[in-house]
């Protein structure tokens, strides 16, 4: 990763983050738990995909809907965040397996 990477990644981040932060305050809220959330236990790849700029986009088809942000997800945050990652491999999952003693899909 060059350095050219690094400022094109930070330019793209600065750009979601304004996107969430034009969201009104109920829906930033849920954002950033769910944000929290996928940086503890979500997919391995999260940096890679599209899953929290879509979680954005969700959200502002919601606000352009005039709906809530519990009427969107539900509310059980953790399980709409699950349920989004249900297919991925997770940060949990590599823990649960060295808890195991199962090797990891790179030894595999």
């Amino acid at each position: 990763m060059g350095i050219q990477d690094i400022i094109e990644g930070k330019k793209q981040w600065r750009a979601h983050m304004a996107r969430v932060k034009a969201l009104p305050p109920d829906y930033q809220i849920v954002y950033k738990e769910i944000q929290r959330y996928f940086f503890k236990v979500g997919p391995i790849d999260l940096l890679d995909g599209s899953l929290l700029s879509g979680t954005v986009d969700f959200f502002e088809e919601g606000v352009a809907a005039r709906k809530g942000v519990l009427e969107l997800i539900g509310n059980d945050v953790a399980a709409f965040c699950d349920d989004l990652v249900k297919d991925s491999r997770t940060y949990a999952d590599i823990y649960q397996e060295s808890i195991r003693g199962e090797p990891s899909t790179a030894e595999k």
